[in-house]
């Protein structure tokens, strides 16, 4: 059940304690489980806009991520217009959907050991967000794979593009929490590699 959380509070102006004193009586924003638990690709699109509040929510959910070090090796690029994004509909192999989302944000990191593992924990921060708010999206491309995007959007080549995260209302309604996954003990151990976690 999602609860409110007072601004103080995500603003980080409350001491940490208080936070959590919060969350132990049941104050959360969202039950994160269930949003990991229910979350899906979604790529196909409403013709309706994200509202600017909620992007910024999505914003900050990927500029609140953990980071190795605290170094936040990651820059956003918020796409809005409709006709880059269907130019980055057309660049994109295997998102071409990007091309109907109203929204879209491109990840961009520098090089370095620890850039695309805390750049991901932002990217999921941020996907777990829009699902939260009924909004959809999906990963698309990958690192080294995405060249092509950079003089359209004017980032320096010094940075590489990790992913672009087309967001929107899903088109059609989409059942949730109906994943096909392995059984656990097939995918986890206990204590030692191969002693199936039952």
């Amino acid at each position: 059940m999602a609860r409110s959380i007072p601004t103080s509070a995500l603003e980080g102006q409350l001491p940490w304690h208080h936070i959590i004193a919060m969350f132990s009586k049941g104050g959360v924003i969202v039950d994160v489980f269930d949003a990991v638990r229910t979350i899906l690709a979604v790529r196909r699109y409403q013709d309706r806009p994200v509202p600017d509040d909620l992007a910024r929510r999505i914003l900050e959910a990927g500029r609140l991520s953990a980071s190795a070090m605290n170094a936040q090796p990651w820059h956003f690029i918020v796409v809005q217009n409709k006709d880059t994004l269907r130019q980055l509909g057309a660049m994109l192999r295997t998102g071409p959907y990007v091309a109907q989302a109203p929204l879209a944000i491109v990840v961009a990191i520098p090089p370095g050991p620890y850039a695309i593992s805390d750049a991901s924990r932002a990217i999921q921060s941020m996907l777990l967000t829009a699902w939260s708010e009924g909004v959809g999206s999906n990963w698309v491309g990958f690192s080294g794979s995405l060249e092509g995007i950079k003089p359209l959007l004017g980032i320096p080549a010094d940075l590489d593009v990790l992913a672009v995260l087309p967001f929107g209302y899903p088109e059609e309604a989409v059942g949730r929490g109906k994943k096909n996954r392995k059984p656990l003990a097939e995918i986890a151990s206990r204590e030692r590699y191969g002693q199936p976690y039952q």
